[in-house]
């Protein structure tokens, strides 16, 4: 309970104003850059190859939520959008996750799809791939509509999905979901979320965590782990052993920036391990979720203010 209060109170002082104003204006320099790639897209590319190098595969994440102008929601698709050819040009492996309500999705649902079936439209021209992240509750239901629409007309191979383990429901939608080989991200969660919708204790985070994974393998889906937790990642791998699951039915996703020794020694092992890259100008609020899941980080951060 103790570390749930912590991160809720980091999460709520994080929305304070002149702590957000003192970030912005001090950018990559408080240690942001660890969890950042860049702000640019051809500085981001650099160091997508170079963790292509290393044998890691990555998501590229166009940060930005929460947009409620349609012509910022059309500027956000058409950068999103152009993120494969992109790719497609420096032939690097990579795929795009993005957030619906950068697209508009509180704004106007039918807008917000039309952005994705324009992007996604890209992705199959490419050969590529895009999944929806998970943002907050208040949108679950809106955004596992919109990935249903885009899933029946376009295919697992073209778009996938984030279910998050500390919600009650997210059991059931994997269920429902999780057929058809249907591409699931299965992560713990980040966001805020009151007792009444979420698992309050991290034990019971996990363990959901672990029914889900098992469970939509089982299932004949493909499962992109994302966790950093070496008890989780041992769990699913003794697990795969065990059912007797080929390592082209799952992958292991982590964050830019944390466990690189590990990701490494996954992806030396012959596991494809998958790096969520985050780029682009808005990087406060995933780089204040990114210091609640883990408030060890923020020692990081001071000593890069303080010699800022």
């Amino acid at each position: 309970m103790g570390g749930r209060l912590l991160r809720k109170s980091i999460l709520t002082v994080a929305e304070f104003a002149p702590l957000r104003r003192l970030f912005t204006a001090y950018g990559m320099k408080c240690g942001v850059g660890r969890f950042i790639a860049a702000e640019t897209l051809p500085e981001t590319l650099d160091k997508v190859q170079g963790l292509n190098d290393e044998g890691l595969h990555v998501t590229l994440d166009f940060l930005g939520e929460n947009v409620l102008d349609a012509e910022q929601a059309e500027e956000m698709a058409a950068m999103i959008g152009g993120l494969f050819p992109a790719i497609d040009r420096r032939k690097l492996k990579a795929n795009v996750s993005v957030k619906l309500t950068q697209l508009g999705l509180k704004l106007d649902p039918a807008l917000c799809l039309r952005h994705m079936e324009r992007i996604v439209n890209e992705a199959a021209a490419c050969r590529n791939f895009v999944r929806i992240d998970m943002e907050d509750s208040s949108v679950t239901q809106p955004t596992i509509d919109i990935f249903r629409s885009l899933l029946w007309r376009y295919g697992a191979k073209r778009v996938g999905l984030v279910l998050q383990s500390y919600l009650y429901r997210s059991e059931r939608d994997a269920e429902q979901l999780g057929v058809g080989g249907t591409n699931l991200r299965i992560v713990k969660g980040a966001y805020r979320e009151p007792p009444e919708l979420a698992y309050p204790d991290k034990r019971e985070v996990d363990a959901a965590y672990m029914r889900m994974v098992e469970g939509h393998l089982s299932r004949g889906g493909y499962a992109a782990v994302a966790t950093h937790d070496p008890e989780l990642i041992e769990q699913v791998l003794s697990f795969v052993r065990q059912a007797g699951i080929s390592r082209d039915k799952f992958e292991f996703q982590m964050l830019y920036g944390i466990a690189g020794d590990l990701q490494r020694d996954l992806a030396r092992a012959g596991y494809l391990v998958r790096v969520y890259t985050p780029f682009g100008r808005e990087w406060y609020p995933y780089f204040t979720r990114r210091i609640a899941e883990r408030p060890a980080n923020l020692w990081f951060v001071a000593k890069h203010l303080i010699r800022s």
